[in-house]
């Protein structure tokens, strides 16, 4: 066994943090599950071994907890699990180099830093995919979290971080020199022990205890101050349970709006000032300079104009054609040249006359958009549920404003509810709700869309927003600002809910300043690196010498 103890180690850390991540019920398990990795890095001498290691480790976890993306592309899945445990490791690394060179608690110190660096990185290159980002681990505890109104999903990460390693350390620490090896000498590390145990639990129980203090008091309609309209208005959200792989075959688009349609009428009454269809639930590649023309959108049209009093959100598969290449995302026609479109994941908000678009702006990698530095690879990307060519997107976060109401929403399409800082960015632009429209379909049924759910209770708590989620398969259901799951819907069924919503325009700290931790950890993590050079440099002057 003994040959055998760092690969051991490595499986057992992998497994550890597949076993508490949601929607597992073990998430404390998160406060140890890095110790095994520690214990491996503390004893390998050659930073290659710890690479292996380490990807090992990595691979397990990514493995284990998003293998479901198989299901819906094995191309996407074995790129997205392999790349994302290769660059995983480097904090590792670069924290392995750091604290050979300066000791301990500043190696200790470094993968903090670096990790909490890496995690910002990856929320915003390219190449994005943060969804195991460590303080998602809390997803479906959000009750411990009521802080990431401060902090976001770093402080989570920090807070994992930052016991594992003092567990660690206590664990390392554990033997005391007995006292015929000097009585003085093994009270002192007793009394370093007892210290070090008290600021770990303290460190360990803080963030709980602050989580009761800072959590919201919900307004209800009843209250003082919320005004008579949302008193009495309500929301609708269906969801109407359609096959992804044959949303897009000729001969269905009638039938599937109307059901869409069915399941609406069958919730809406005359106090509906809303009704939220899923991403790309409108079965049409449509011309979105051409909505009003479009003679397969006639049913829609209909039915805003049974029910003039509402506004409809929906999710729309569209596309716009230029006379010339308008970005790096238009393509040509290839019998017209000369000709140009670009395809968008939209969220479209309509009423009985107009209607106004978001582009969705945060791409799957490898299935919505192919990062720049990867288009010689691009034969090689098939798709989860996304197009072919690649989408268009935004370049800025747009409000979709209710032509009826005071609703102001912020449209989070699919993938784009995982990242916390990109939506505060609608909420500065005076959003006061957060509608996640998704089609978590793809996956099938296993913890894919369930982990897709918690993630949302999150934004709930970063922003203090209620999110109405319509998911085409489930699971639709509204989140309070608590992060609380209201009236969810079984997965592959289909139905529609109503509630009323009371919206504020109050925003949070982490709404007004962003991801401020990461910000910081990462202009320490420059210098950290700088440091590092600057004395690689001079060790290879001085060997040369």
């Amino acid at each position: 066994m003994k040959r055998f103890k760092f690969l051991i180690a490595s499986v057992l850390g992998g497994i550890l943090l597949w076993a508490t991540w949601p929607p597992s019920v073990f998430t404390f398990l998160i406060f140890i599950a890095w110790i095994p990795l520690l214990w491996v890095e503390d004893r390998v001498e050659s930073w290659g071994k710890l690479f292996g290691l380490t990807y090992l480790h990595m691979l397990l976890w990514n493995i284990l907890t998003t293998w479901w993306i198989w299901n819906a592309s094995a191309v996407g899945a074995l790129s997205a699990i392999l790349a994302n445990s290769l660059i995983m490791c480097l904090p590792w690394l670069l924290m392995f180099f750091t604290k050979r060179k300066f000791g301990r608690w500043i190696g200790y110190s470094s993968l903090i830093i670096f990790w909490i660096t890496f995690e910002y990185i990856h929320h915003n290159w390219e190449l994005s995919w943060p969804w195991l980002t460590l303080g998602n681990a809390f997803a479906t505890h959000p009750d411990w979290v009521q802080w990431y109104e401060y902090t976001g999903t770093t402080g989570g990460s920090l807070w994992i971080l930052l016991v594992n390693i003092l567990l660690y350390h206590l664990i390392k620490k554990r033997n005391i020199p007995s006292a015929a090896e000097g009585l003085p000498q093994a009270q002192q590390y007793s009394t370093i022990n007892v210290q070090l145990s008290i600021i770990t639990l303290l460190i360990l129980l803080m963030p709980l205890g602050i989580s009761f203090l800072v959590k919201p008091s919900i307004p209800s309609p009843q209250d003082p101050g919320v005004n008579q309209q949302q008193v009495t208005s309500n929301i609708v959200i269906v969801q109407p349970n359609i096959n992804p792989y044959i949303k897009f075959q000729t001969g269905e688009e009638e039938s599937q709006l109307q059901k869409l349609i069915s399941l609406s009428e069958s919730m809406i009454d005359s106090n509906t000032i809303l009704v939220i269809w899923p991403e790309t639930a409108i079965p049409v590649q449509s011309d979105e300079d051409q909505l009003k023309e479009n003679f397969f959108l006639n049913p829609v049209w209909a039915f805003l104009k049974r029910h003039p009093r509402i506004n409809l959100l929906s999710g729309l598969e569209g596309f716009r054609v230029f006379n010339k290449r308008n970005s790096i995302y238009s393509k040509e026609f290839p019998s017209q040249p000369g000709l140009f479109f670009e395809a968008y994941n939209s969220a479209v908000i309509f009423d009985s006359s107009s209607y106004n678009i978001y582009h969705k702006s945060k791409l799957v990698p490898g299935v919505e958009t192919l990062p720049t530095f990867l288009y010689f690879m691009s034969s090689l990307f098939d798709k989860f549920g996304g197009t072919t060519g690649g989408y268009a997107k935004d370049k800025e976060r747009k409000v979709l404003q209710a032509s009826n109401s005071y609703l102001k929403i912020a449209p989070a399409i699919c993938y784009e509810s995982i990242y916390g800082d990109f939506t505060t960015g609608f909420i500065r632009k005076g959003a006061n709700i957060i509608c996640v429209i998704t089609n978590d379909g793809w996956w099938g049924k296993t913890s894919g869309h369930r982990q897709h759910l918690n993630y949302a209770r999150l934004r709930a708590v970063e922003t203090r927003r209620w999110i109405a989620r319509s998911a085409n398969t489930g699971i639709s259901c509204f989140i309070d600002p608590e992060g609380n799951i209201i009236n969810p819907q079984p997965w592959d069924t289909a139905s529609a809910i109503k509630m009323n919503v009371p919206v504020s325009d109050e925003q949070t700290y982490f709404v007004r300043n962003g991801d401020v931790l990461s910000r910081v950890f990462s202009v320490v993590s420059i210098l950290l690196l700088l440091l590092n050079i600057f004395y690689w440099i001079k060790k290879r002057i001085s060997h040369k010498k």
